[in-house]
């Protein structure tokens, strides 16, 4: 899988957490194919959190990526 297609993807997303005082952090890809993220700042522990991963992150990166199966969140 490329790290660089889902580093973009990240990039892509950044600004709209930065916005709320959050960011994200790539942690790495299970042999599964599911992206692991970490949310930072005012998105970690955030109530919309679990919305945020699976309706947007995860939609921009399985985006033209096949291989990735998913996204979850780590501590």
């Amino acid at each position: 899988m490329a790290e660089d297609k889902i580093l973009e993807g990240l990039e892509q997303i950044r600004p709209f957490l930065q916005r709320d005082g959050g960011d994200i952090e790539y942690v790495g890809t299970t042999d599964e194919g599911i992206v692991q993220v970490r949310l930072q700042g005012h998105c970690a522990g955030c109530p919309g959190a679990r919305m945020t991963i699976s309706g947007v992150v995860e939609r921009v990166l399985m985006d033209g990526n096949p291989e990735i199966k998913g996204v979850e969140a780590v501590d």
